[in-house]
């Protein structure tokens, strides 16, 4: 069974993807409740906490039930990161994660994200200052590299795991696709059958369906699944997930009272964290998830994602359990 550093985890670990404005403390909470083996936090400016920056430090907020948790910070400066990685240890984690992954412009522009996937020698000298200047575990998001032309994932990862890196969790595209096309596992999983590789190895891209979750264990042969955009007003995908490893079979989908429940939850958790304007905003996302596939909703939808005040989010909630009650998800 993989272990990052000393912390034992089970076979084939399910992780919930570092994702911006997405994976904060009520929805890991969710995704803790419903079997996320790790979860990490939405990833974190480096020039952004060294300034104090309100909103950077915010993401820093870990709480005990959610453990293993795993902080993940972004940049490109040595001297930044060295003192980032001091507030966030103090910060209290159980893993420290270095984004070398997101494909955003804003991010890619400086540098960092996957914009350090031009500069392989940099990404693997900032890895190793990371390891030496904590006693956390460090681990890194990447992708396949930065085009089709430039795929050299056998090798960095090999590299990381060199200078320390304690496990990796590979994207299946590269930055050029984004999020279009399909993510291809193959290279991955040459990473993880890599005789010299040692290190976890977790795959992630395109798993929505636990099937997908069973290939990515069973055919390539990897660590772990690290899930992101499937859980996206879903937390039950990974309870869904390891019911069908057990048992072959898939779970009944959640009710629409459990999943009002959820939502409410989710809304107020949120408000409690961040205030009312921001929980109110920030957790309108996941609404199209949570009651996805329900004919004739859109009425209901558009009070929740446009509504400003909670009052009016949780009337809606109500009000769909009393017009949907009995609807059966398929």
């Amino acid at each position: 069974m993989p272990k990052i550093g000393n912390i034992q985890l089970p076979d084939f670990p399910l992780l919930l993807a570092p994702m911006e404005d997405v994976s904060d403390p009520p929805f890991r909470a969710l995704c803790k409740e419903q079997g996320a083996d790790v979860v990490f936090t939405e990833f974190i400016s480096s020039e952004g906490l060294i300034r104090d920056a309100a909103k950077s430090v915010m993401k820093l907020d870990i709480y005990e039930k959610e453990r293993p948790v795993g902080i993940q910070i972004f940049g490109a400066v040595l001297e930044s990161m060295l003192r980032s990685v001091e507030i966030v240890e103090a910060s209290g984690p159980d893993i420290i994660d270095i984004n070398f992954g997101c494909p955003v412009k804003k991010v890619v522009s400086k540098g960092a994200g996957a914009g350090i996937l031009k500069d392989i020698d940099l990404m693997v000298s900032l890895t190793e200052a990371m390891v030496k200047h904590t006693k956390l575990p460090v681990t890194v998001k990447t992708r396949l590299g930065w085009d089709h032309d430039s795929i050299k994932i056998v090798e960095v990862a090999e590299r990381l795991q060199d200078v320390g890196c304690q496990a990796i969790s590979i994207h299946g595209r590269t930055r050029a696709q984004m999020y279009k096309g399909e993510a291809d596992w193959k290279p991955i999983a040459e990473v993880k059958n890599n005789p010299r590789m040692h290190i976890p190895v977790f795959g992630n891209g395109d798993v929505d369906t636990p099937e997908k979750a069973m290939e990515m264990r069973d055919k390539y042969g990897l660590d772990g699944a690290m899930i992101g955009r499937a859980s996206i007003g879903y937390p039950w995908f990974f309870k869904e997930v390891k019911h069908y490893f057990k048992t072959g079979e898939h779970l009944p989908p959640p009710t629409m009272a459990e999943r009002v429940y959820a939502a409410k939850r989710h809304l107020q958790m949120a408000i409690d964290w961040k205030g009312e304007t921001l929980g109110v905003f920030e957790t309108r996302r996941h609404y199209t998830n949570y009651f996805k596939g329900i004919p004739n909703f859109k009425e209901y939808r558009m009070k929740m994602v446009t509504s400003d005040d909670s009052a009016s989010v949780f009337e809606a909630f109500d009000e769909v359990l009393e017009v949907f009650g009995d609807y059966e998800f398929a």
